[in-house]
């Protein structure tokens, strides 16, 4: 069991029906997305031809930030706002969606290709759980 699911486990009140492992499972996701964004930019500042990667480090920077603070939103339940939480996750959605595109088309710079895939997965939890809300 992740920190996660035991922290959401110990929740006192009730989740107002959302479904709790598609929630821990997106609340990790948008964490290990956003750590990957990050670790893809810092990357992508190594490289020789950085010019060449400003609109990937933009986006990675951007997706990792979004993908911070939907993760920090959906771990808090005390006064839940459904539209809010549809609204970051829609968002999250988009920017990993953007970002995996980005970093897809530097495949051949395997720092790029790990975000992608964490970009997919992060995107994946996200509609899920959107389409667990009704």
């Amino acid at each position: 069991m992740t920190l996660v699911e035991e922290m959401l486990r110990t929740y006192p009140a009730d989740l107002g029906g959302v479904d709790r492992q598609k929630l821990a499972d997106c609340i990790q996701e948008c964490y290990s997305c956003a750590q990957a964004c990050t670790a893809c930019a810092d990357a992508c500042l190594s490289e020789d031809d950085v010019a060449m990667l400003v609109k990937c480090i933009r986006s990675n920077l951007d997706c990792a930030d979004i993908c911070f603070a939907t993760g920090q939103v959906l771990s808090r339940h005390t006064g839940y706002d459904a539209n809010i939480t549809r609204s970051m996750l829609e968002a999250c959605a988009a920017a990993c969606k953007a970002c995996g595109d980005m970093c897809a088309e530097h495949s051949g710079m395997e720092h790029c290709t790990k975000c992608a895939e964490e970009c997919r997965k992060c995107e994946r939890a996200c509609r899920e759980l959107l389409a667990s809300l009704g």
